[in-house]
């Protein structure tokens, strides 16, 4: 595949991760088709086709941005096409991302998972990490596609390796935004300011980048999803299937996360968490 800004690019699933991706394309110059089957998902500058098959017959390289594992499976049944490569942001199964790797070589083209580590408004301003699992051929010749979403490039390996990394780097990511958000309503009861005290936090060895990016919005209760809470929870889900090892913290965040979507808070942003410690409080 000749990479070329002149060239098309697909993308599948136009929403908070598609659009961010879109922005980040059309600023390097790649013409975009997009299609989503939501009607209103609509990214500016994209070229949005009426369905899944019109988007792969128009390019040689689509990228997949869908909510699950599922969602990516009905897609690849449904596509056939001349594509020559897939690239899969979605977080998903590391399992199915092999055993898809391995089918749609047999069919001449290369599938590379190459996730995501970054909520929407990092993956936007070009400051998410992108972690790929592929063969160093198919990686060598997506690199100009994957640096123009991020100069944080990093090959995991072969195809599965991106989506393990992604869900280690999600497990840690989450479990901070859960002593984050623990760590604030502890400061509460104990009659201490939560701005204050994670101004305070920030200064010290406690410090983390998730106390820049969420803290803010749990002390001001600014929802607004740049990361939507219910997608976590799929993450998470993935993770305690994986059966490969003890994670007892993880466990718990799981719980927590599903009294979150039991309140009906999962389209809201991931550190909306807090309000589980909140409607907890005596």
């Amino acid at each position: 595949m000749t990479n070329s800004t002149s060239t098309p690019i697909g993308l599948l699933g136009l929403g908070l991760a598609g659009s961010a991706l879109s922005a980040r394309l059309l600023a390097a110059g790649y013409t975009v088709h997009g299609y989503d089957p939501h009607p209103s998902a609509q990214p500016p500058g994209v070229i949005r086709l009426d369905s899944e098959r019109a988007v792969a017959a128009s390019c040689r390289c689509v990228l997949l941005s869908l909510p699950g594992p599922a969602e990516v499976a009905a897609v690849l049944a449904n596509l056939d096409s001349s594509m020559e490569m897939i690239i899969d942001t979605t977080t998903g199964d590391p399992a199915a991302v092999e055993a898809s790797a391995t089918a749609l070589a047999s069919r001449g083209i290369a599938y590379l998972d190459a996730t995501l580590g970054g909520s929407s408004r990092q993956i936007a301003a070009g400051e998410a990490l992108v972690i790929c699992g592929a063969d160093a051929e198919a990686f060598a010749r997506a690199e100009p596609i994957l640096l123009s979403i991020s100069p944080q490039l990093f090959h995991a390996g072969p195809p599965g390796t991106g989506t393990r990394m992604k869900l280690v780097f999600n497990l840690v990511l989450g479990l901070h935004r859960a002593v984050l958000a623990e760590g604030l309503e502890f400061a509460r009861h104990s009659g201490l300011d939560p701005a204050r005290a994670l101004a305070i936090l920030q200064a010290g060895p406690a410090a983390s980048r998730i106390m820049e990016a969420k803290g803010p919005k749990m002390v001001n209760a600014d929802f607004t999803p740049e990361a939507r809470l219910a997608q976590h929870a799929k993450d998470v889900g993935l993770m305690l299937a994986s059966g490969s090892a003890y994670l007892p913290l993880t466990t718990v965040h799981h719980d927590l996360l599903a009294r979150a979507i039991a309140a009906g808070w999962g389209a809201e942003d991931n550190s909306a968490l807090i309000k589980v410690y909140q409607e907890k409080a005596p």
